[in-house]
């Protein structure tokens, strides 16, 4: 069972914190967190793109001049997309683009990017974040008490408020709940800066 150390925001160490290896010591192939980095980005997209047809653009639908007699091309409306101002054909229309992906696989892959957190040392577990007042110079101080100047990402098992205003305006820090917590912020962000509470509500999750 590995184990981690637990500190306070003084970065001392005051206990010692027993994991299971079945989430923090997790082997699989990176194809996994590709996939699962691939699906979740595919997600974020809005998908409200669009372009008209020529159904959409405006103009009369009434034939321009008669079919035959003028020695000019024969054309039928004013929204024909050879027209300028006229319909896009095939142009992109709105649509989904998430992925689906097996919540199994998905679980599977925070784990194998967990435990490279903690095998490479780029996880600090702290009791709790008791910040008094929502103050950024606050929160730095305490990323300073903690030698952390790399993109951070910070966890705790509920919300905050104090830590989330605090951390909101600092850059390369973003802040997200346990139950938020995915594979592309954990690889975009270099340390884990996470809550003892936090960690042990992850573990549960993944070990179903």
């Amino acid at each position: 069972m590995a184990e981690v150390d637990v500190k306070n925001l003084k970065n001392e160490v005051v206990d010692k914190l027993t994991l299971d290896d079945a989430v923090f010591d997790y082997t699989a192939s990176e194809t996994l967190v590709w996939e699962a980095v691939r699906a979740y980005l595919a997600g974020q997209r809005k998908g409200t793109h669009a372009t008209k047809n020529r159904a959409l653009v405006s103009g009369a639908g009434k034939k321009l001049w008669r079919q035959k007699g003028t020695g000019r091309a024969r054309v039928g409306s004013l929204r024909s997309p050879l027209w300028r101002k006229g319909g896009t054909v095939f142009g992109p229309q709105p649509r989904d683009y998430s992925q689906a992906f097996p919540k199994q696989k998905r679980r599977g892959a925070i784990k194998m990017v967990l435990s490279d957190k903690l095998r490479s040392q780029k996880m600090t577990v702290l009791d709790a974040f008791p910040l008094e007042s929502p103050k950024t110079k606050d929160f730095v101080t305490v990323l300073k008490t903690l030698n952390l100047d790399n993109k951070v990402l910070v966890v705790d098992e509920r919300e905050n408020r104090n830590l989330f205003l605090s951390s909101r305006n600092v850059p390369k820090v973003k802040m997200v709940t346990s139950s938020g917590v995915n594979v592309y912020d954990l690889l975009n962000h270099e340390h884990l800066l996470i809550s003892k509470q936090a960690l042990l509500s992850i573990q549960e999750v993944l070990q179903k």
